[in-house]
């Protein structure tokens, strides 16, 4: 899967604060990304997040 920084993630288990969006901070055989309801921020490899994605959003280019 594609997955760039800058991308918004909408993933299928929701995070303790309610949200499902999360910002990709860093790619590369690991993911570090930022939860967008409370801005926590989760490192973990590239397997395990890409199974849980369920919509990609990427930013318009200008």
């Amino acid at each position: 899967m594609d997955v760039r920084v800058g991308d918004v993630l909408t993933m299928k288990k929701t995070h303790p604060c309610g949200s499902v969006r999360w910002e990709v901070l860093r790619t590369g055989a690991d993911f570090r990304l930022k939860c967008l309801g409370c801005g926590h921020e989760v490192f973990g490899s590239r397997l395990k997040f890409e199974k849980n994605i369920k919509k990609l959003e990427r930013p318009q280019a200008e």
